[in-house]
């Protein structure tokens, strides 16, 4: 697997943000929903992002989350690094689902081509915004968000 299960479900929690943005803030309970994120996961994961500044919070009966900024500005790379500092770091996909150290690290044949796919992967994630996730539902479905 290339990212992780949060950082799957922060993905899916901005995106979700995103859909209502310049609408007012959206509540936890409705991007859980919307998004089928655990509401325990959700909570901690909303408060990662707003550490490193991609949300805003507002408390209060009106309260939710908004972003920091315009979803284009805002991308999928930027979104992982957040959520998993060590997002540079290459494994091999054999040591990826393995949690013991690698057998062959530092001799391994393979790691220069996980290295190139990694690398392409990062790519695409550094030139996807959030507002480019939206669009993309939008053109599939016909419509804006409800």
């Amino acid at each position: 697997m290339l990212f992780s299960q949060k950082n799957q479900y922060a993905l899916r929690a901005m995106y979700e943000i995103a859909r209502h943005y310049d609408k007012g803030p959206v509540k936890t309970a409705q991007i859980a929903e919307a998004q089928n994120i655990p509401a325990r996961f959700l909570e901690a994961i909303l408060n990662q992002l707003k550490k490193c500044g991609l949300v805003v919070s507002k408390r209060g009966y009106t309260g939710g989350y908004t972003l920091a900024s315009d979803p284009a500005d805002i991308t999928v790379g930027e979104i992982f690094r957040c959520i998993d500092k060590a997002l540079g770091h290459v494994e091999c996909v054999a040591c990826m689902s393995s949690k013991e150290e690698c057998p062959m690290e530092g001799q391994c044949s393979f790691f220069p081509m996980w290295k190139k796919v990694q690398n392409a992967v990062h790519g695409v994630f550094e030139k996807t915004s959030i507002q480019d996730l939206v669009n993309s539902e939008e053109n599939k479905s016909g419509g804006g968000p409800s």
